[in-house]
């Protein structure tokens, strides 16, 4: 008899299998040895004090559980078969690449950056000698801006199998089970380069081709179908292209627009990233001091309506480092990430607000480019406002809230540093005016919130691609360009590591449908 069980139990014992298959048989009125259970999904219900967890198992009562292996599939070698050219080795390309090989394909895969070990040197030089290499970034590279964002892994995709794929090729790869049954799965920016490289490892060595420091420059089109595209000054033939190149691509979005190929606008979010001590974020969402270890660093998800416009935050980082994730040496750009176990001493989030078509100045002078011309606006003015150094304009958040300057800001995870700056002055003011309305409900919200002991770090500015590059919606081909297919962030179809991976296995599996790749 198979039976399915929610139950309560104590953080201490939320990863104890032997206390939890006690409760199982007390709640079953069952010997501890007539059963085998597994763990479906473990979340945190922190509504009321004490916090507990919820655990939902199947219980195999006479009955053997199922066996489950996560051996990296076995693939059938690919390097004579059809060739599928993939722009970009984020999660959409990169998984795209997976799906290649499953489906028979070779996926040719074109990074304009570095591969995981030699991309940590320019990171180390944005941080201290505040040199940004422009193909060598937190965006630029193998694994793309996913590589370190925190990997985090929650999705809002209602398709679980689709979901289910994406974390399963994960944990094959290296990253923790827990991912499959945690409410909120998380890898850490630390362990996410070693499954990366796996993942590259595992194309290679079925037949599949990754290129570093390759940067593609032009597309081959003939009579609206893409041949191929030129890279390194070289011409690379296929009769498909998997444009994922990320949200921060910029030259590709420019290159789209002067050959004529159609993009569009898409609304965006623009903001700051803030910075809490993480034992105050413990206690307001716990309600307990101090947090103990048996329960993870809190997180928080806030959002409101300020001056009819939505203010949320975004990519909240417990236990995390503020992080320059500038893409070109005059701008500054700021995003979070966390280590695996999310132990330092600072949360941080982005609280941003909506940018939409009419916000922006002149914005037929620049069409599909407003909202890019916008961030990149914003990240200059905020590069010579921090003394054109990647350090970052700075505010404590009462300090933003009532318009006067700090005196002082607090210690900081952000490396390259912190200039004090009154946020008012350099941020658009609807954006400025959205902010503060929002943080003032936001500590309506969550009591203690609204603190000077948190410091606004400006801008948050790549939330989002500010672009869309238009599909059909049953091909996935671009509208007008037949054999490139735009996916992911950077085309405007995902938001995250999951949402990214699983629009990459999509376009591939939609190109199976085509004439070419038969």
């Amino acid at each position: 008899m198979i039976h399915e069980l929610q139950i309560t139990i104590s953080p201490e014992f939320a990863h104890n299998e032997q206390h939890m298959r006690s409760l199982i048989a007390q709640q079953l009125s069952l010997s501890e040895k007539a059963f085998d259970f597994t763990v479906d999904k473990r979340s945190i219900d922190a509504r009321k004090k004490p916090v507990k967890f919820v655990v939902k198992v199947t219980v195999y009562e006479g009955e053997e559980k199922p066996t489950v292996s996560y051996a990296i599939s076995n693939y059938a070698n690919v390097s004579t078969a059809n060739a599928v050219i993939i722009v970009g080795a984020g999660p959409a390309g990169l998984f795209a690449a997976i799906k290649c090989l499953e489906k028979g394909l070779k996926p040719i895969v074109l990074e304009r950056g570095k591969n995981v070990r030699d991309r940590r040197r320019d990171l180390a030089k944005i941080h201290k000698e505040h040199i940004v290499n422009p193909d060598s970034n937190y965006c630029f590279g193998e694994g793309g801006a996913g590589t370190y964002s925190d990997g985090k892994l929650y999705t809002r995709s209602t398709k679980r199998g689709d979901v289910n794929e994406v974390l399963e090729i994960l944990v094959q790869h290296g990253a923790s089970s827990d991912i499959l049954v945690d409410a909120h799965p998380h890898i850490g920016t630390n362990k996410l380069p070693q499954i990366i490289q796996s993942i590259r490892e595992t194309i290679i060595a079925n037949g599949g081709e990754v290129h570093f420091n390759t940067k593609v420059t032009d597309f081959i089109i003939e009579d609206n179908h893409i041949k191929g595209v030129v890279a390194n000054n070289k011409e690379l033939k296929a009769a498909h292209v998997v444009l994922a190149t990320g949200h921060s691509a910029r030259d590709i979005f420019y290159l789209l627009n002067d050959k004529k190929i159609a993009i569009e606008f898409k609304p965006f979010a623009l903001g700051v990233r803030i910075e809490h001590p993480q034992e105050l974020i413990d206690e307001l969402q716990y309600k307990i001091n101090p947090r103990g270890e048996f329960l993870p660093p809190a997180a928080y998800s806030l959002v409101t309506q300020a001056n009819g416009r939505g203010v949320y935050s975004f990519c909240m980082c417990p236990g995390g480092i503020v992080a320059p994730c500038a893409t070109e040496q005059e701008e500054v750009v700021t995003n979070g990430w966390s280590p695996s176990k999310r132990n330092n001493p600072y949360s941080n989030s982005g609280i941003v607000t909506e940018v939409r078509i009419t916000d922006i100045p002149q914005f037929e002078k620049y069409g599909a480019l407003a909202g890019l011309e916008f961030q990149k606006s914003v990240e200059r003015a905020c590069w010579q406002a921090a003394g054109k150094t990647q350090k970052v304009p700075a505010q404590r958040m009462i300090d933003f809230i009532q318009n006067k300057p700090s005196a002082s800001l607090p210690e900081t995870s952000y490396q390259p540093g912190l200039t004090p700056v009154n946020l008012n002055d350099i941020l658009p003011d609807f954006i400025a005016k959205a902010l503060r309305k929002g943080l003032q409900d936001f500590g309506n919200k969550m009591r203690g919130y609204l603190t000077n002991d948190a410091v606004l770090h400006a801008p948050e500015s790549r939330t989002s691609s500010p672009v869309r590059i238009p599909r059909d919606k049953e091909t996935l081909q671009h509208v007008t360009i037949k054999g490139l297919y735009p996916c992911g962030e950077g085309a405007g179809y995902a938001g995250g590591i999951v949402s990214a991976a699983i629009d990459g296995m999509k376009v591939i599996s939609s190109l199976l449908n085509s004439k070419v790749a038969k």
